[in-house]
This record gives structure tokens, sequence and C-alpha cells, in this order.
């Protein structure tokens, strides 16, 4: 037998440091930074702080720009605790880089670096500023100038006439907070006054004004126009990762220009906010993914101008992996390491002791008491500085339990396995031995001793009880703990939870009941595909032990389809645990299907496809494919498939029927037994081909005019059925006893007539007219023809439409003036046309019926005619050659009081000698049109108004031959009789 002497241990854990466990070296809890002083402060002092926590408490001392301060030479430094005050602070005496030093015992460490600079900010000249004298209409830029400063983050504002008065701003106002100027980008009367500039120095809490410039707005009549031109253009801009810039861009124009921002290389950041009327775009919280070129477009009627620079993202240094304090057992091994992102990546080296030697890591191998100290990390690239400070404290110690020794009662389940832990405190480490009773343990199939000391006992019984004792032992003393095992009875489960198999909205029920050792107590624990169901947060739908008693009953309540997976039922005692498992089904409509996208684009049909998604126990039975347009928005419809059944096994399909030249997106829907799924997310926009259009323009009327004309009307295509780009309108007519059919192109696809005039026309001669559109893929079919009838002789001037009687009818108008106009309509007719009235006038109109025995009674109308069209042309003013094109420019026609508002122009470009030729609508003064081949070309150009068209100017351009066609001319002439026009190509004169 085996006698062991079990000894108190007498030992104490030692350093290179006498003092006690509870003294630490110095940790900042108070930096100094960066200052910057008022020149003219009324308090002549300035304090840099710094503050450590440490025991025994610290010393401190400065350095400045990497000189010690001698607080004994310097009368201006005075230390209060930690802080540096520097008393009457002289600007070339005191400014630079201070840091603070705090140590004690246990070692030095060295804060931050801290910049003291003096802020000041200089009156403006008093030199008188020359007054401003600026057209009205064009733009001006006043000059700040700020006076010299520091430091050079300044606000800007200006006054209007007087203290405080300033002016608000606008997107014709803008202050540059770079420069200061104050830039309006179109003058008008209003603008004229004395303006100062107002600049303010947060820093150093000091405002002053310059001179007063006098702005004198030049009256010009006509205000001339001009395009967009920035002024204001933000540099190539270095920002840091969290922080907020701000990029300035303003133009200068008339009319006033409007401002866009863009990324050129992807979207705008989502942290971005457009202010200032445009003019400034902001970012905030900038991130590396914010990087890349910006862009800012101004843009007027008159043209655009942009500008582009640069946005650079870098970082200030911030640790990805940093140092903490720690002890370590002398002789050991120990490595201290940091890592640093930023941009530029940070240098990286290390101070002892205040010390620095450039290591990137630090590795030692035996440490000694030497080694103990303040270390610190210093990571620094061209934005700033960052430390991480930690002590390192080597030790050396004879084995103790004092702290945690051996559990005195350890229980174990029988047939288990248990664990005793031994974890003395010892340096060096402390080799480590077991006992049970007097008898020593050893390695065995059943027993081990872990590296860390911990014994681990297998397949234990009643025969393992007993006293255990953990021994440790280093070159310095000598330590023991002891514990009692006791064995308990195994856990068992006696009920375990069955699969079960429910469709969603029903309940399911899992049981689970256990036998254990009496002395102990149980709880069930559930758990869902390995997470534990928290019954506070979803008790709604999960219930325990609905009936009472101590079993462990799970009820799910109202199931979902999330709530399918493995459901494990585990028994836990102190001392032991046993689970077992089933599996819930939870069936439902499907998922939504994944990954829907198009291929295969035509004009009339794409291809989709999609991936299946989750079936939820349920086979799919069908996919339903839904589709929008451009034109629906929101408004989702199911869409039509060939074949017209998509069964549950595909993953594919042809959508049929769609609009040509539409964007449209698709989604679609899964179908099982148990009902239809949430659809899946829309595929990307797409557009499908261009077709020649089939819809051909309704309500063909028309008739009428003025003298030698006729109106030609119908209803406009909608644009769902454009089919394709160029989208227009071609016009055939003829006397209805001619056989040729005259034709006209008009260009614009919200056009709704057009009007025709020929002197060779006579009165109430009646037309045959049939109108189709085109676009750049070609013709569609014609409309039903119609019948109209040119205009009677006379000017007209309004007319109007009234529903009549089946019966002789008299129409009788009134106006102001009491006279009256009789008209006797045929009682076969529902409608006349009135003539000859003035326009901008009021009108009563009463229609009767009227037979032998007399007149009936009158019915009343009264109305407005509408002003009359402009009665002066437009002004030609310019034609140029452009290519292969003429530009043509006019200036604007102002109507008369008395004429209607000018809606816009209307352009007939035609061969000379003919009456017929492309019809151009326009909104702008100036219009290119192409160059046909030989001959004279003429241009018309009339305003158009709500009262009808104006009128006409003309201009005439002479053609000469060339061998190849340079552009398509739509002639008056049915190519079914007639060989194809001739192409024309014209020269200016």
């Amino acid at each position: 037998m085996l006698f062991f002497y079990f000894v108190k241990p007498v030992c104490l854990c030692v350093s290179l440091l006498s003092d006690d466990a509870t003294g630490y070296g110095p940790v900042f809890e108070d930096q100094p930074v960066d200052t910057i002083y008022p020149e003219e402060s009324p308090e002549a002092k300035i304090t840099m702080s710094c503050r450590a926590r440490a025991n025994p408490p610290a010393t401190y001392t400065w350095r400045l720009n990497s000189r010690n301060i001698d607080l004994d030479e310097d009368n201006h430094y005075t230390l209060v605790g930690g802080n540096l005050v520097i008393s009457n602070p002289i600007k070339n005496k005191h400014i630079g880089k201070y840091t603070c030093k705090a140590t004690n015992n246990y070692g030095t460490v060295v804060s931050r670096e801290a910049a003291v600079q003096f802020g000041y900010l200089d009156f403006f000249s008093s030199e008188e500023r020359e007054a401003v004298y600026v057209k009205e209409g064009t733009g001006a830029v006043l000059l700040c100038a700020p006076p010299p400063h520091y430091p050079d983050q300044l606000s800007f504002r200006w006054i209007l006439n007087e203290f405080p008065v300033f002016i608000p701003l606008d997107k014709r106002r803008f202050i540059s907070q770079t420069t200061g100027n104050l830039f309006i980008s179109k003058v008008d009367s209003s603008d004229s006054g004395n303006y100062s500039c107002f600049v303010s120095s947060a820093s150093i809490a000091k405002s002053v004004f310059s001179k007063f410039i006098p702005l004198v707005p030049l009256a010009e009549r006509p205000i001339r126009k001009y395009p967009a031109d920035i002024k204001v253009k933000f540099p190539d801009t270095f920002a840091l990762v969290g922080q907020n810039i701000t990029l300035e861009c303003f133009a200068l124009g008339n009319p006033i220009p409007q401002i866009r921002w863009r990324k050129m290389d992807g979207e705008l950041p989502a942290n971005h906010e457009v202010s200032m009327a445009g003019a400034h775009l902001q970012l905030y919280h900038v991130q590396y993914e914010d990087e890349g070129t910006y862009e800012c477009e101004a843009l007027n009627s008159k043209g655009k101008d942009w500008h582009r620079a640069r946005v650079s993202v870098e970082a200030f240094p911030e640790w990805t992996e940093s140092i903490s304090s720690t002890e370590r057992d002398i002789s050991s091994d120990y490595t201290m390491s940091c890592e640093a992102s930023g941009k530029p990546k940070p240098h990286v080296h290390w101070l002892k002791n205040g010390i620095s030697y450039d290591k990137h890591d630090l590795k030692f191998s035996g440490l000694t008491f030497e080694n103990s100290g303040m270390y610190q990390c210093r990571a620094e690239n061209r934005h700033g500085v960052v430390y991480a400070d930690a002590e390192l404290r080597v030790i050396a110690c004879a084995p103790t339990f004092e702290h945690n020794p051996v559990k005195r009662r350890i229980l174990g389940a029988k047939n288990g396995r248990v664990v005793l832990e031994c974890r003395p405190k010892a340096a060096p480490k402390a080799s480590l031995s077991w006992s049970k009773g007097s008898e020593l343990l050893f390695n065995s199939s059943r027993m081990l001793i872990w590296e860390d000391g911990s014994l681990e006992i297998l397949n234990v019984t009643r025969a393992d009880e007993g006293r255990y004792t953990c021994f440790a032992e280093n070159d310095r003393g000598k330590a023991n703990s002891t514990g009692f095992l006791s064995i308990t009875e195994a856990t068992k489960i006696t009920l375990a939870p069955s699969n079960a198999d429910v469709t969603a909205g029903e309940s399911a029920s899992m049981q689970c009941a256990a036998s254990h050792d009496l002395t102990l107590d149980i709880t069930f624990v559930w758990t869902m595909d390995g997470r534990s169901i928290d019954f506070d947060r979803d008790g709604s739908h999960y219930e325990r032990n609905p009936n009472g008693g101590s079993s462990g009953e799970l009820v799910i309540k109202n199931t979902q389809l999330n709530h399918s997976g493995r459901y494990t039922c585990t028994a836990q005692t102190p001392v032991d645990n046993v689970s077992a498992s089933a599996d819930l089904v939870v069936r439902g409509p499907p998922g939504p299907p994944g990954g829907v996208r198009v291929e295969e684009i035509r004009n009339k049909s794409v291809r989709l496809i999609w991936s299946r998604g989750a079936d939820n126990h349920s086979p799919i039975s069908k996919y339903t494919v839904q589709c929008r347009d451009s034109f629906s928005q929101e408004d989702w419809r199911d869409a039509t498939t060939s074949p017209p059944d998509v069964e549950g096994n595909a993953e594919a399909a042809m959508v049929v029927d769609l609009f040509p030249w539409t964007e449209y997106e698709f989604r679609v829907i899964a179908t099982n037994t148990l009902g239809t799924g949430d659809p899946s997310s829309p595929s990307p926009k797409v557009t499908t081909l261009e077709a020649v259009p089939v819809v051909a323009p309704s309500d063909i009327g028309g008739g009428g005019g003025t003298s030698k004309e006729l109106t030609i009307t119908w209803t406009p295509v909608q644009p769902q059925y454009y089919y394709g780009r160029n989208f227009g309108y071609i016009i055939a007519f003829k006397p209805h006893d001619v056989y040729e059919w005259m034709k006209v192109t008009v260009a614009d696809p919200e056009a709704k007539h057009y009007v025709h005039k020929d002197s060779s026309i006579h009165a109430s001669t009646e037309f045959q007219v049939k109108v189709k559109a085109f676009n750049i893929k070609g013709e569609g079919p014609y409309s039903l023809t119609a019948v109209i009838y040119s205009a009677q002789d006379g000017k007209l001037r309004s007319r109007i439409s009234l529903l009549l009687m089946e019966s002789p009818t008299l129409i009788i108008l009134e106006d102001r003036e009491a006279s009256s106009q009789r008209v006797v309509v045929s009682s076969r007719e529902n409608q006349t046309r009135l003539e000859n009235m003035r326009p901008n006038s009021p009108y009563l109109i009463e229609v009767r019926a009227y037979n032998a025995a007399g007149y009936g009674p009158p019915s009343h109308h009264q109305i407005y005619t509408k002003k009359a069209p402009p009665s002066r042309p437009p002004k030609i003013i310019s034609k140029k050659l452009k290519g292969t094109s003429v530009n043509i420019v006019w200036e604007h026609v102002e109507p008369l009081a008395n004429e209607s508002t000018i809606d816009g122009y209307k352009v007939l470009y035609r061969k000379a000698g003919l009456s017929t030729g492309i019809l151009y609508t326009t909104g702008k003064r100036s219009i290119d049109l192409p160059m046909p081949k030989d001959g004279d070309c003429v241009v018309e150009v009339r305003a158009h108004s709500e009262g009808g068209d104006g009128a006409v100017a003309q201009v005439r351009i002479s053609g000469k031959h060339q061998s190849k066609p340079l552009h398509p001319f739509y002639m008056t002439v049915d190519s079914t009789k007639y060989p194809p026009p001739i192409l024309y190509d014209c020269r200016l004169h």
C-alpha cells in the first residue's frame, strides 16, 4: 500500500515587482486632443488633458515636438494632476505636437499626439468694393475674397443692404461654402442692392463682413437667353470612411438651369441627399463602395454643361487584431500580435514602456521577469495614429488551489461519463496526478488524465464512488485538493415523440416522458432543427404540457410551413441528459419560384425560365405566369402561354400575345392541391422587339376650316399600339371624283388633325379620307374611308354642333349687340354649321322646331368663341447647312391681345409646286430638315394656337442633284399608279 503526505500549500505568485497582486500599469482614461487657441481669446491659457488609471498612481511627463518639457525652465507650463496648462501662450513658442507619458512601477504608456494651433480671422480690407454692372437675364458672380484666417473651415452668408438681412438661397442664387462667392444664375431687377460677404469661423467663434458691393442690373429688352454654364465645380475629393462630404455644383443660365447628379460607374449611394435646389450632393457615412467618378449636369432649354471629378475614399487606421493585458508563466513562450486596416495600409510598430522599436510581431521564447512591462502597438498612415495598450506580467508561483479547488461533491450518472477538473494556479505549469483514496490512478481503458489535469471516468458504477485527490507540483512547491464522487441512477426516455404529418393550420402533438433518479430534479427541453424553442416568444404556436403533469409533451398549434422539421426532446438532470427525436411534416401551398428570367425575346413573345420553389410536401400541379407592362404599372394580369396550361414539372414557358416594343416584367405562381402560393420576385424588365403597327387611327372626320382649306381629324393611336420608334401617321385624301390619292406624312404620334391648304379647292367639295399609322418597321393598314367636305366661302371663325329635333327646325343666333341671324335646317338633319362668327365673343343660340302650326318652344345654349389665331407670321431669321441637313430658325410670334396663346409651330416641308409634303410639329423655334435631291424645296412655318393656325412664313431652298439618296421623302402621289417619287437634295441659295 502506498502512503502520501497531504501538504497545505503556502506560496505566493511573484513577478519582477514586489507590489501585491492588486497593482497594475497605467491605462489612459483621458488623452490630449487637437486644440485651436483663438488669438483674441479672453482666457489666456490652454489646457491639454491627460489622466491614467494606475496602481500605484502614475506620474506624468510631457513632450513638445519630441522634446521633453522642463517645467522649471518655462514658467508658461504648469502640471495640474496629469493635465498640462499653458498660461499666456505665445504663438511662435507653443504651437506644435504634444504627447503625454504616464509611468508607475509596472511601466510607461505614451498618449496620442495632439496639435496646438493658434486660430485667427482677420478683418476684411477697408477699401471700397467696385460696383458690379450686369444685364438683366445674364448671370453674375460676386467675389467674397475672405481675409487671412486659420483654420480653413469657414462658413459664408451674404448680407443685402443692411445687417442682419441675409439673402435667401434658392435655385437662382447660390453661395459656395468653398470660396464664399455668391452666384446668381439669372439677374433680374429685384437683385439691385448692396451686398456684403459675411464670414464666420466656428473654431474661434468670430465673424467679419466685407465692404458693400453694389450690384446694378441693366435693363435689356428683349432679355437674351443663353445655355447653362457651370461656374461652381467640385474638385477631385478625398474622403475618409465614415465621414460626410458635400460636392458643390452651380451653373449660370437663362432659363435657370436644373442640376442633375449621377455616379458614372453605378447608382448614387443610398446614403446621399441632394439639397440647395440641386447645387449640393451630400454623401453621408462614406464607404469604400462610394468611391468613383461623379458628374453634375446643368441644363436648360438652350443647352447643357457638365462637370466630372473623382471621389476617392481612404480610411483612418483601425484595429482588426489587437493586444490585451495578460499574465504569463515564467519560461513560457508568448507572441503579441497587432493587425490594422486602413487606406493607405498603416505601418505598425511597437513601444515598450514608451520606448519605440520597429517589430511587426513580438515573439518571446522563454519569458523572464525582464519581459514584464507596458506594451503599446502603434498603427499609422497619413490620416492618423491609433494605439493599443497592454500590460505583460511574467509571474512565478508554487501550485495553489485557493481560488479554484476540486469540487467537494461531484455527481455522475450510472453507466455514464464523469469529468473531475483539476485547475490549480502555478507558474511554471505544474505536473498533475490523481488518487482515489490512497490508490494512485493511471491512464486505462476507463480512466484518462487529460493534458490540463482533468480526470475522465467512463461507464461509471457504484464502485467508482469515493474521495478523489488531485496533486500539483512544480519547481516552487506542491499542493493538492480533494472531492467526493457520488453515482446516481441514469435518466431514460420512457415515451418518445412520434413522427407527425399535418396540413398547414392544423395542430400537432409530440409526446415525451422519462424516468430519472428521484433525488434529482428533471426538466424537458425542446429543440427544432437544433434550435431551442422560445415558448415566451413563440407562445402563439408552441405550448408545453397543456394537460398538466410532469411529462414533456409539446403541442404545435396552427402549424405553419416553417414549423416543418426535426423536433428533439431532451430530458435533463443536473447529472445527465438523454434525447429522442421525431419529424414533423407540415404540408401547404407551394413557395414562390425563383430565378425568373427572360430569354428569346421576340416582338410578341418571350421565353420565360424559372427554378422550382419549395413544393411544401405536396407536388406542384401547375404554374401561372403573370405579366405587367409599362402602361399598366402595378396591374398584374395572367399572361397567355403556349401551351395554355403550364404543367407542374415545367421550368420554362413561352409567353405569347404580347405587344411589340413594350417594356414587360413577369412573375410565376405555383399551385398544388393545397392551394396557390406566393408569386416569385419579378423578372428583370425587358422590351419586346419592334413590329409594323396593326392598329389604324379611328373616328376619321373633319371638313371645313377657313376658305381654301380642308381639315382632317382622327383619334390618335394609343401608345401601347405604336409597336416601334418613329411612330406617325400617313393621311390619304382625294376629291370623290378623282382617281389619285394625295398623301402627307405627320411625324407627331399625338397629332389629332391635319389642315390641307390649296387655292384650287372649291367650296363644299366632297373628299374621301383615310389614315394609317407607320413606324420604323413599316406601315400599318388604312382606316375605313370617311367622307368630309371642304370649307364654304367666307372666313371661318368658330363653329358649334347642336342636337336638333326630328322636325323642321329654325336656329336663331343672337349676340350681345341684339342682332341675330337665322338658319333653317331640314327636318332630315340633326346638325348644322354656323359661320362668320366673331372670335372671342359670347353667343346665345336658340333651337326651335316648327311646322305649319307655328314654332315650338326654344332650347337655349350659350357659347364663347375662341380667340382668333395669330395674324402675324413667324420671322425666319436663319437658314444654315449642317452636314446632310438644313437648320431653319425663326423668331417667336407674340400674339396680339385678341389672339390665342401660341401652343407651338407647324412646319410643312414640301416640293416646290406641290401643296403637300411632310408636316412637323414642334414647341421649339428651330428645326433640322433632311435634304432631298434636285429641285427647289419650300419650308412653310406657322404658329399654332387654340384658335387655329396663324399666318404663314416661307423660305425657299434650291437643290442640287446627287447620285445617292440621302433621306426618304414622302410624296402625295399614290404609288400604286405612279412610280416611286424622285429624291431631292436641297442646298441653300
